[in-house]
């Protein structure tokens, strides 16, 4: 994609990373379609972005939503972004509900909107981002499947980019996975979990993270990846900016 990105949509997009990401896409003159559950959420959204942006308050992991969505707006980016807030606790103090619960909400989201943008398919030159972690390259204990469930996100990717290469699609699929930082809901929760396992004060266990990521950074990096047609498969981003997963 160049510069001729016309309409966006951002799932997760009324909070954290996601509200950026939408902020930072409208911000080009895109149009952008923000998909989260909360509707009183989605329209201060849109109140701050102004028509530029339309909230469509329903479940993510919809597979039926990711059908219509795309046929009704035809984006020329998705930016899969919605996710669970994990259950901070060791392994032997997770059940199976809290330990999975980021594969039935990332990894499932993931899944029904990269096929149903295969299937439509999305036009060619579109471009698909995936939101990862950093914490498939180190593991998270204290977050049951999270780490595993975004790791299948990368594997995702993967397969995606190989049966657009297939069948001629010409759609790029690329995954972003952001370091810990107390600047987001779910990077908050795991700094006061991490924290605690260190015994540490959140403010000394930060001070390990800087440079800080912020929702902004995050922001720039999916515009970047989205107007860059020579762009790499997968990229880290930390407070330190972009940099090519090794």
């Amino acid at each position: 994609m160049s510069d001729s990105l016309k309409t966006a949509v951002v799932t997760g997009a009324s909070r954290g990373f996601g509200r950026a990401i939408a902020a930072a896409l409208a911000a080009t003159g895109a149009c952008v379609v923000g998909i989260a559950r909360d509707e009183r959420e989605l329209r201060a959204v849109r109140d701050e972005l102004g028509e530029g942006f339309t909230g469509v308050a329903a479940d993510a992991t919809d597979e039926g939503l990711a059908q219509r969505v795309i046929r009704e707006h035809r984006p020329d980016l998705l930016v899969l972004n919605a996710g669970a807030t994990p259950h901070m606790a060791p392994l032997h103090e997770q059940t199976w509900e809290t330990f999975s619960r980021h594969w039935h909400t990332d990894t499932r989201h993931a899944f029904a909107w990269i096929r149903a943008a295969l299937r439509e398919p999305l036009a060619p030159g579109s471009v698909v981002v995936a939101m990862s972690s950093g914490a498939v390259l180190g593991g998270s204990p204290l977050s049951g499947g999270y780490a595993s469930a975004k790791a299948a996100i990368r594997y995702l990717r993967g397969y995606a980019a190989d049966e657009s290469e297939r069948a001629g699609l010409n759609i790029r699929f690329h995954t972003l996975l952001p370091q810990l930082t107390p600047l987001g809901g779910v990077g908050t929760v795991g700094v006061a979990g991490y924290a605690a396992r260190q015994g540490v004060d959140q403010d000394t266990f930060v001070e390990g993270l800087r440079p800080i990521l912020t929702p902004e950074q995050v922001a720039k990096a999916v515009v970047e990846i989205a107007m860059d047609a020579g762009g790499a498969p997968e990229y880290l981003v930390s407070g330190a900016g972009l940099s090519l997963v090794s």
